[in-house]
Order: structure tokens, then sequence, then C-alpha cells
């Protein structure tokens, strides 16, 4: 099982640093997230500081862009890293693509089927000589004069994962991409009944194995640092406030929460200051349970193996600040042999 390391929370100027400390600790790579920062900044810094770790986008909104200009993104990542960039790709909301980023929004799946291609037939064009000559429904990418080509860099396209929260967008992932992205807010029960049978669908139906896709941990896994009782607060926040939206309500509907997800969006769209507050104290241990893996390190990561091993290839990771690489390293390994044993 690999496992991947959040970089976000340290500032740009510390990514390159940031990176050189996840790869002495033993992880496998280092992610980027698009919050309230660009996604790729980070990873560009973190490049020329690594040699071995991967650089993921966990994740960049897709539809924030068009194919075309991530393309040269990843492709310049792809080349500065030696060939270790992995482009992870989400959808975001509605709201999110119209109102914040101002882009058009429409079947998310069919969307990201041809951004997905569109993307492969850019790259094809400047790696391997194939004009591209994509016309979709949604895209339409039909020029490419030798000005405009970047240089062929050797190191082939950059592994795509896809971040899915419902069957439609998991069968896409095992149809297309190289790898699944469960989304946080997802159960050990969800995964098992929901996620594994519509990404094994998606295999089928391409003609693929299970090998092919790379398949990353779902839930919220988190390490607690030496403020335990706030940062489970901050779960339970986390939790209602993906509950609270409706595109997520599935979820808490398979464990029988309709209500949850009732009271939470009920609050999440009163005008009081303290509503998210209140949303996450409706977040009762079980519910915070089922969500989270949480604990120690050494705690976390026995409970990974036992929730999802056989099942994932990639955990996601986040030591408390100040722990040191010797200690993660010994937990890693521990994980990594408590894997190949199951």
């Amino acid at each position: 099982m690999k496992v991947s390391v959040h970089g976000g929370a340290a500032p740009l100027a510390a990514a390159g640093r940031f990176a050189a400390w996840a790869e002495e600790a033993g992880f496998d790579a280092v992610t980027s997230a698009e919050v309230d920062h660009d996604p790729f900044l980070p990873l560009a810094l973190a490049a020329p500081a690594t040699s071995r770790i991967r650089l993921t986008t966990g994740i960049a909104v897709a539809f924030a862009r068009t194919p075309m200009t991530l393309a040269y993104v990843a492709h310049d990542l792809q080349s500065l890293s030696g060939g270790r960039f992995v482009l992870g790709l989400g959808t975001q909301t509605k709201p999110h693509i119209t109102r914040r980023f101002g882009m058009p929004w429409s079947h998310p799946a069919a969307r990201m089927r041809e951004y997905v291609t569109a993307l492969r037939a850019i790259w094809d064009d400047w790696n391997h000589g194939r004009e591209v000559r994509h016309e979709g429904e949604y895209y339409r990418h039909t020029l490419m004069t030798a000005t405009f080509r970047p240089p062929p860099h050797g190191h082939g396209d950059p592994p795509i994962h896809l971040a899915a929260v419902g069957p439609l967008m998991t069968r896409l992932a095992g149809e297309v991409a190289d790898g699944l992205i469960p989304h946080g807010f997802s159960t050990e029960r969800y995964f098992r009944e929901v996620t594994v049978p519509a990404l094994e669908e998606g295999l089928e139906r391409a003609g693929r194995d299970r090998a092919e896709v790379t398949v990353h941990c779902p839930g919220f896994v988190h390490v607690f640092g030496a403020e335990e009782d706030r940062e489970r607060q901050m779960l339970r926040g986390r939790i209602a406030f993906y509950g609270s939206t409706p595109a997520y309500k599935g979820v808490l509907a398979l464990h029988g929460w309709e209500e949850l997800h009732e009271r939470l969006h009920a609050l999440s769209v009163r005008p009081e200051a303290d509503r998210w507050e209140r949303m996450a104290d409706l977040v009762d241990d079980e519910v915070l349970d089922t969500f989270c893996v949480s604990g120690s390190l050494a705690e976390v990561t026995a409970e990974v193996s036992r929730r999802f091993g056989g099942l994932v290839d990639q955990v996601h990771l986040q030591p408390p600040p100040g722990m040191p690489a010797a200690e993660i390293r010994k937990a890693l390994t521990e994980l990594q042999d408590r894997d190949e044993g199951a």
C-alpha cells in the first residue's frame, strides 16, 4: 500500500522543503489540493527538491480550465519531475463551477469522459506526433502549430486519477482513468457496497484489469496531534459540511441517516453566524467513527489495514507537525508489511 501526505498546509515558499522532508520520511507521494491556492505551483517547487516521491494534485478542478490549458501545465510538470507527476482531477459542484470559476456546467460524467479523451489526444500530438483532432460535444481542439507545440519529454503521459462520489463517476474511472480517488465523505460500507461494484462494472465495460487502476483509500483518515478534542470537533465540522450538501446525501442514506442530512442542510442555508458550529454538534460519535479512521499513527495504520486491506492501493496520512521522520518511516513500513501479509 502506497502512502501519500498533503503538502498544502506548508507555505508556498516551503513547498520544496516539505516535499524533501516527506521523501526522507518514506512517503510515496506528496499531494497538493485546489482549495485556497493553486494546486500546481507547490508541485513545481517540489519537483527539483526531490528525486523519488510522486507529485500529485489531490485534486485539481478540471472544469475550471479547458483541456488545453491543463494539458500544458501537466506536460510541464511531468517534464520537470522526470515522470513523477500524477494528475488528480475532480469535477467540483455546479455552484462552484458556475459561480466561483465562471465556467459552464452540464452532465459532469459525460463532460469528464470527454475531458480525459481530449487531454490524451493533445498529449499524443505533443509526444507522439499524432495531430490533434478532437471534436466533441463539450470541447473542440483542432489547431496545433509548431510554435505552440512543446517538445516531447520522453516520460509518458501523466497518470490521470479521477475523484468520484457516486456510481456514475466511479464507473467512468474504471473505464478511462489510471486511478480512482473516492471522496473523503465516504465510509467502509459505502465503499464496499457502492464504490467497488461500480468500479468493477467500469473495468468490465472497458475490458480492463483491476491492476490497471490505483484505488485510493476512502473516508477521512486523521492522525491526532496534541489537541485531540479540537481535532475531533474539526472532523465533525468536515462531516457536517459535506453531509449538508444534497450531492453527498446518498452516503448518509445508505446508513439510514437521511434525517441528519435534512437537519444539516436546513441549518446550512440559515443566516446565523454560528450555524457551522451547530451543525458540527449534530455529528455524534457513531457518525464520526463511521466516516473517520482516527487515532495515533499506529492506531490509524492498523485500522486502515483492518477496514481496507486488500481493497485499496494508496492511503493518505497526515502526521501531526513535529513528528520525527524516523517514527513515520517505521509506521509506514509496518503498514506496508501488514498489507503485504493480508
